[in-house]
């Protein structure tokens, strides 16, 4: 399909500072047939009520982050509802699955509501409830039309979760319909973002659902549950999360990697008990393959492990590898932005851009870097986008004469810095027993 005009423009708006756009990435993805077949094998899967995982593995500039938002477009495009999130030192600490809960839930996305989406997929809900009603007979306009809806939200709500749904949850949906039907939108939507996970709703909302407190980690899972089977009672296919950058677990304290590799550890085993639901997970290999990571929990690694056949591998085990671009993939890649790139002078885009120059600009941004063509797509991108821009901006301006590489120091990220250096990705003061590894533990998700 075409890339429309919005679109475009916001991939190249994205690629322009480095960053991956969240939409349009179809149109230039290269080089990921059989692992987007794979996680479409996954989404048959989840589609058909089973749980399942899969992790994403690579080095930096792989495209793991690039894989795992084309993965979700995929994914909205087949009737799933997603969620995006990354572990970060600050606002994501993986071993508190409170944190983790809300980033997921107000990370929310259907092909409808790009992010916060919980309060229309409710609504959603709600109203598939109300139509299934009417179908039975029930006249919307009776004034115990209401009455019926909310009874039927308990039961649905408990059906769906096996009576496992938290109570305060209940309570809270309960009352999230009769605010909106009195027409108390503000608090209505208070209690959908404490449903969220926020621990910024006020008292006084609280006290009309009847709860007191934030969702705590032991009971996140239970929620997570709930929000799962709202999501498809109102109609979507089933839910698909990434976790992104589990890496950035090697950087902190050691009793913190512990919990933070054994709630991987409960949620790999958990995903089967959640129909409908696929995790994604990005993570570099020495995050699976050292000691300080998964390897250190022996029993994570022997779910995880990853195995290759001299140079085949198998795309259906629980790490899914991404290979390193090489100079053909990143003139693929730029080839078909070329054939995108929102321009009102195409003739001028086609006579400058052309595919010798393409060869060249993929030859000096590598040599850059000195040859290692791996570490260099995101900076290749944004020069090449660069270029893109001035000759579409400027009539004059013919890159074969004018263009030059440098490498902008103070553009590089610290990941790209260190890779250029031949260092590992994630920097961390190793620790003297790192090859100790972990104790297993049960958290209380």
């Amino acid at each position: 399909m075409p890339l429309d005009r919005r679109d475009a423009e916001h991939v190249f708006e994205q690629l322009r500072s480095g960053r991956v756009p969240e939409r349009g990435l179809d149109a230039f993805a290269v080089g990921l047939e059989r692992q987007r077949a794979e996680v479409g094998r996954l989404l048959d899967m989840a589609q058909d009520k089973e749980g399942v995982f899969k992790c994403l593995r690579g080095g930096y500039g792989c495209g793991k982050t690039f894989t795992a938002r084309l993965a979700l477009l995929d994914a909205q495009a087949r009737g799933f509802a997603t969620s995006f999130v990354v572990v970060s030192d600050n606002d994501l600490r993986f071993h508190n699955f409170n944190e983790v809960y809300q980033k997921v839930v107000s990370e929310l996305s259907t092909s409808a509501c790009p992010r916060g989406a919980l309060g229309d997929v409710m609504d959603r809900w709600v109203g598939a409830i109300e139509e299934s009603l009417i179908a039975l007979g029930a006249s919307p306009d009776a004034p115990d039309f209401d009455a019926k809806v909310r009874v039927k939200l308990d039961e649905s709500l408990s059906a769906l979760t096996g009576g496992r749904a938290p109570e305060d949850m209940v309570r809270v949906v309960r009352t999230i319909f009769d605010l909106k039907q009195k027409g108390d939108l503000a608090d209505a939507g208070a209690l959908v973002s404490w449903l969220s996970g926020s621990s910024n709703v006020g008292a006084s909302a609280k006290k009309q659902a009847e709860i007191k407190g934030d969702i705590q980690s032991k009971d996140a899972l239970a929620y997570l549950r709930g929000i799962l089977e709202i999501v498809k009672a109102a109609g979507y296919s089933g839910l698909v999360i990434v976790v992104d950058e589990l890496e950035t677990v090697l950087r902190a304290r050691k009793d913190t990697r512990g919990k933070s590799l054994n709630g991987l550890r409960q949620i790999i085993d958990a995903a089967k008990d959640f129909p409908g639901l696929l995790w994604l997970f990005t993570g570099t290999p020495e995050f699976f393959d050292s000691r300080r990571g998964v390897a250190g929990l022996e029993p994570l690694y022997d779910r995880l492990k990853f195995e290759k056949q001299g140079r085949f591998v198998n795309v259906r085990q629980p790490q899914l590898e991404l290979v390193p671009f090489d100079g053909p993939r990143l003139r693929d890649v730029a080839l078909k932005l070329r054939e995108i790139y929102p321009s009102q002078n195409r003739a001028r885009i086609e006579k400058r851009i052309t595919n010798d120059l393409v060869d060249r600009v993929v030859g000096e941004v590598t040599k850059g870097f000195r040859g290692d063509v791996g570490v260099v797509p995101r900076q290749f991108l944004r020069s090449y986008v660069a270029i893109l821009d001035t000759v579409d901006q400027n009539e004059d301006y013919d890159p074969a004469a004018d263009y030059q590489f440098e490498v902008d120091k103070k553009s590089l990220s610290p990941e790209e810095v260190r890779a250029q250096a031949g260092k590992k990705p994630i920097e961390y003061e190793p620790e003297a027993d790192d090859d100790a590894g972990y104790v297993e533990a049960k958290l209380e998700w």
